[in-house]
């Protein structure tokens, strides 16, 4: 178990709450619009990749499912836009820390789970037909690139609030 957490979920979270950082720095935005953004980021590479390898009703259908899975972080960044810019302050972020370190303690074998069904899960689906496999290999690569990010993303330390703030980065600050 030692193992795991040191080489496997540290180095993981340590991650995300970095990534996480880098885009709060560097965009401005809330952390928790990253998700969905990335979420959206993978969707819109499975869409390009099934408009070139299918055609027909099953394109169809594949750009139906993936509309459908691309609905809740649609949703999600534009119930965020409504809030506004000001929404993450240091109110917000003791909150989103606090949930964090709950998320980290009490979901690590959910993490460990997900991870390692994402590992595996490419591996284990083989389906006769072509266009259920293609259906199925867009599942799993939706899997693999969305679920792990989205736990360690939820379990990762959210930055700082003034980290983001371009104002203050040029001012010189006394006291």
């Amino acid at each position: 178990m030692d193992w795991i957490n040191r080489y496997i979920d540290e180095p993981l979270l340590s991650g995300a709450a970095r990534t996480l950082r880098v885009w709060h720095v560097y965009t401005a935005q809330h952390p928790e619009r990253l998700e969905p953004v990335w979420n959206l980021a993978a969707l819109s590479f499975l869409a390009i990749t099934s408009r070139y390898n299918l055609s027909g009703q099953p394109l169809v259908l594949s750009l139906a499912a993936l509309f459908m899975l691309a609905l809740p972080s649609i949703w999600k960044l534009a119930s965020s836009a409504r809030v506004g810019r000001g929404g993450y302050d240091a109110r917000r972020y003791k909150s989103l820390r606090a949930r964090a370190i709950n998320k980290r303690e009490a979901e690590w074998s959910l993490r460990m789970t997900v991870l390692f069904a994402s590992a595996g899960l490419p591996f284990v689906t083989r389906i006769d037909d072509p266009i259920g496999s293609a259906f199925m290999a867009g599942a799993c690569i939706w899997f693999v690139l969305t679920a792990p990010v989205k736990f360690y993303l939820e379990a990762a330390e959210p930055p700082a609030p003034d980290e983001g703030d371009r104002a203050q980065q040029g001012i010189l600050q006394f006291g």
